[in-house]
């Protein structure tokens, strides 16, 4: 019996060990050079993008199935985005270089 118990703690402590693995790779929030507000947006939404990014560099918006709907290849450090004519939903935005590398990502909503 004293082996069965010694035997399951052994396998929870490993179970547990790989799953704290896996959960410490995701991206670190404060190593993001693109931050935007509101989320959820109704009317608008504000992307702050970090001065020392290149000029070269082109922004996307992707609806949750995928099209592009909105393109921008000049960027400011504070760029608006009107989202009056977007659908209510789930929105992806990527921040590229000039290679097509992406650069930064990440999503939000839209709300009415």
């Amino acid at each position: 019996m004293k082996i069965f118990y010694i035997a399951s703690i052994i396998l929870i402590t490993s179970i547990q060990a790989k799953s704290q693995t896996r959960s410490s790779s995701t991206q670190d929030p404060a190593a993001r050079i693109t931050r935007f507000y509101p989320n959820p947006a109704v009317s608008q939404i504000t992307f702050d993008i970090e001065q020392s990014t290149d000029k070269n560099y082109s922004f996307q918006i992707f609806n949750f199935v995928g099209k592009k709907v909105f393109e921008l290849t000049t960027l400011n450090a504070k760029t608006v985005v009107n989202v009056t004519d977007f659908y209510r939903g789930v929105y992806i935005f990527q921040l590229k270089d000039k290679t097509g590398k992406t650069i930064d990502s990440g999503k939000f909503q839209v709300a009415r």
